[in-house]
């Protein structure tokens, strides 16, 4: 009788152990998947951007300078360079000294392939820059840089594409320079959040568009990140899952341009920029911007553009795309020029896509200390 009650209580102790051991494991669960166990790959969905101080703004925007923007990077761009050309050459260059200059330390490389195009087998190059190649996340800002293609028999004449898309592409380079400072900082505090800048080729039909006449080197650059592992080694995550937001200019620098909302569900970062270009304004840091909203309508649906962001779009990447709609009068014709760019436009849109940057990657500027309050 004692023997037996003896085992009883040894069986009743044996359930509670594992019945602790049970709920041990998971609370541990539940602690590990809501708070830092959240998978990586989903950690974008819970991204959270700072709001700079106005100091802070201040100290960052000191930094950027259109008219060094547009002697150094913009013209260097207004030159005919559809793909194989000597004036795609000459950007493919400049793009790449650019980004060996600064300090912040950019890793980039090339996506060079041939492709079959209504004139035949042609050479493309992407361009892919990568502040810290070790971070699991990017940032993505994206745009083209070639010129759409005109057979000189028809036209005679060169066809600069300053909206589509020299600009866009001198705000990028702008922008990895004026904050130049900030980029080496995040760069070297290792955090898994980094930037990443896309140059791609071929995103101009040859000749007429169609699905395999248009977008050559968005859709060559999408199926080569979808079947790279990253990070380097992983078996069922890919670059594409490294990319927190996909964000595509296009078709800017004409005047009064309208970003409004083609995507639902990044809806809240184009609130974003919206919320920024209020701010700035109020600071008076904006010029010629009458209104405290005239760029960013996340309340306005447009359509669906045929644009880079297509083939990361069938993917599952997250898009922002910034490009005006009604598109510029000048799209797609010989007046795409410098003389018909918009100089405060393109110097406001600078700094709210500077200031976007710096708070989704949450990085405050050093604020110089007040020289009449130093030692």
């Amino acid at each position: 009788m004692w023997k037996g009650a003896t085992t009883s209580m040894a069986e009743q102790s044996h359930r509670l152990s594992i019945m602790r051991s049970f709920y041990t494991a998971l609370i541990g669960l539940t602690f590990i998947f809501h708070t830092d166990g959240v998978p990586w790959t989903e950690e974008k969905l819970r991204h959270s951007a700072l709001t700079l101080s106005e100091d802070e703004i201040r100290a960052a925007l000191s930094h950027t300078n259109l008219e060094q923007m547009w002697q150094r990077d913009l013209r260097p761009l207004l030159v005919t360079r559809y793909p194989g050309s000597a004036g795609s050459l000459a950007v493919q260059n400049h793009i790449k000294t650019t980004l060996a200059s600064l300090e912040a330390g950019w890793e980039v490389t090339e996506d060079s392939f041939q492709s079959q195009t209504p004139y035949g087998p042609l050479p493309f190059t992407n361009l892919v820059a990568t502040l810290n190649p070790s971070a699991r996340r990017h940032l993505v800002l994206a745009c083209h840089y070639d010129s759409k293609y005109y057979p000189p028999q028809w036209h005679g004449r060169e066809f600069q594409g300053a909206t589509d898309s020299a600009v866009p592409c001198a705000m990028m380079l702008e922008l990895a320079r004026a904050l130049d400072e900030e980029l080496k900082t995040q760069k070297n505090s290792s955090s898994n959040l980094t930037l990443q800048l896309i140059f791609f080729d071929g995103e101009e039909a040859l000749f007429q568009w169609t699905a395999t006449d248009s977008l050559y080197g968005s859709r060559h650059l999408a199926e080569k990140m979808e079947a790279t592992p990253h990070p380097k080694g992983a078996k069922d995550t890919n670059q594409l899952h490294g990319i927190d937001l996909f964000v595509l200019l296009d078709l800017i620098g004409a005047p009064s341009p309208i970003f409004g909302n083609q995507f639902p569900s990044t809806t809240s970062w184009l609130s974003k920029l919206q919320d920024i270009e209020k701010r700035l304004h109020s600071m008076n840091q904006l010029v010629g911007h009458p209104n405290s909203v005239l760029y960013f309508w996340p309340d306005r649906p447009v359509g669906h553009i045929l644009d880079d962001h297509i083939p990361f779009l069938h993917r599952g990447v997250k898009i922002l795309h910034l490009i005006p709609y009604p598109f510029p009068a000048v799209w797609h014709t010989f007046d795409d020029n410098e003389e018909n760019l918009d100089r405060p436009t393109i110097e406001n849109l600078n700094k709210i896509l500077q200031i976007f940057v710096l708070e989704y990657l949450n990085i405050r500027p050093s604020i110089p200390s007040n020289s009449q309050n130093a030692p």
